[in-house]
């Protein structure tokens, strides 16, 4: 039997009663676990009669272990009966257990809340081109110029910003050199930014094999403790400039770096991709303000243990990203003057936006019977196996083992919801002149 009670915001508490044949059973269970531990005095280990166990030791000495037998299916069964989403592991409260007796306990727990939809058919919504210009072309092939440059020594001359300089250099503070500070043969794009501010402007106008002592202030929020704020003079030796030399824009330079014959014709193609990206980033931001607007118009109350996640989920992705800059989560930390909680508090909002978009979208799937079909999980998990060169079967079977198929499916109907709320919306297109873009 089950009693089904609504606490504040989105936890519910269940009062589950356990029939007496199923705690005779699993007390039966419970005695056979843990009487294999049990030595008394005229019986061998393991032997000791449950009578004469529980007279020695009390009858609770099996009521753990019998809960940990009989709670996980009641509460299961519970879950099923009640059509409850549980979204986090129950808090049990153990009300009865005796012998003779059902079992009655309570679990509160915090569970998927009702979304009261607003309206999310025929949304307005403006869909904002930005137009794609001849110029736009231009710094695109400027770009493939720069990464198919190549370099040549400057026998002549100075070094002037975006030569490489390939230099020997070591640092001093107090005047002793520091740990790290010293290279031989270091190649240092001039006007990358990549040393200490008034670095590299210094060493415009040197000429190679000229020596020259470059001073620099390190930055108060420097990664070093050590020398954080701390002058330092650094002596550094040019031994060579090396030059960009770009490519022409020409025919030959169109049939080196792609499959077409002329120019001309890698213009056109470049255009055309350009103007696919811009679609793609117009129909994504589109995407995004119809959500927001049916997320808006939906009330639901957010349960705080899905914000969290999010919060966890978004720490997550930030430490990932500054592992790649060489850094940890502490010292950006430390560098930002903030604690954890301050840095979860600043990602609560967003947090709280996108859990409400989720639970809505989740509503609006359930209630227009959005469901992905064998077919097209199917499909899914083949693109997987085809970009990791494995057969169908192994990724699914991986996917299966690490419960990742509910996340495809859920995935597979969170784009066919939008798909839905986008070919529903009423839409306008206005497309920014070159004027008007930045």
């Amino acid at each position: 039997m089950v009693k089904l009670e609504k606490i504040d915001g989105s936890k519910v508490e269940l009062e589950i009663e356990v029939e007496e044949e199923k705690l005779a059973d699993a007390l039966n269970k419970a005695y056979k676990k843990v009487v294999k531990n049990v030595s008394l005095h005229g019986f061998r280990k393991g032997k000791v009669p449950r009578p004469i166990l529980e007279s020695r030791f009390g009858p609770e000495i099996l009521y753990e272990d019998a809960l940990e037998i009989l709670v996980p299916d009641a509460y299961d069964k519970a879950v099923k009966e009640t059509g409850i989403e549980p979204l986090d592991t129950p808090q049990i409260d153990l009300i009865q257990m005796e012998k003779g007796k059902p079992v009655i306990f309570k679990a509160l727990v915090e569970v998927k809340p009702e979304v009261k939809l607003g309206e999310y058919r025929g949304v307005a919504a403006t869909k904002e081109l930005r137009e794609v210009t001849e110029a736009d072309v231009e710094k695109r092939l400027s770009q493939l110029q720069e990464q198919h440059a190549t370099l040549h020594v400057v026998e002549e001359g100075t070094l002037s910003k975006g030569d490489l300089a390939i230099i020997d250099f070591t640092g001093y503070t107090d005047g002793e050199p520091f740990d790290g500070g010293t290279a031989e043969g270091y190649s240092l794009e001039v006007g990358s930014g990549t040393f200490i501010g008034g670095f590299e402007e210094q060493l415009v106008g040197m000429k190679p094999g000229e020596e020259k002592d470059v001073e620099v202030t390190f930055p108060e929020d420097y990664q070093e403790e050590s020398l954080a704020g701390k002058p330092a003079v650094f002596k550094v030796k040019l031994n060579e400039i090396k030059r960009k030399k770009l490519p022409e824009l020409n025919d030959d330079f169109a049939r080196e770096i792609s499959e077409f014959d002329t120019l001309t014709e890698l213009k056109t193609d470049i255009l055309n991709k350009l103007k696919e990206q811009e679609e793609q980033r117009a129909k994504t931001l589109l995407e995004n303000k119809i959500v927001e607007q049916v997320a808006a118009a939906a009330e639901v109350e957010l349960p705080n243990v899905l914000v969290e996640r999010e919060i966890d989920r978004q720490l997550n992705e930030m430490e990932h990203y500054l592992r790649m800059q060489g850094l940890t989560l502490d010292k950006f930390l430390e560098v930002a003057q903030k604690s954890l909680s301050d840095l979860r508090e600043q990602y609560r909002d967003e947090a709280e936006q996108r859990v409400k978009a989720n639970l809505v979208l989740d509503a609006i799937i359930e209630k227009e019977g959005i469901v992905a079909t064998d077919e097209e999980i199917e499909e899914r998990i083949k693109k997987f196996a085809d970009n990791y060169g494995q057969d169908v079967q192994t990724i699914k079977d991986y996917f299966a083992a690490q419960g990742q198929l509910d996340v495809i499916h859920q995935e597979i109907c969170f784009r066919k919801v939008i798909d839905f709320l986008l070919a529903e919306a009423q839409i306008t297109t206005e497309t920014a002149s070159a004027q008007n873009q930045e």
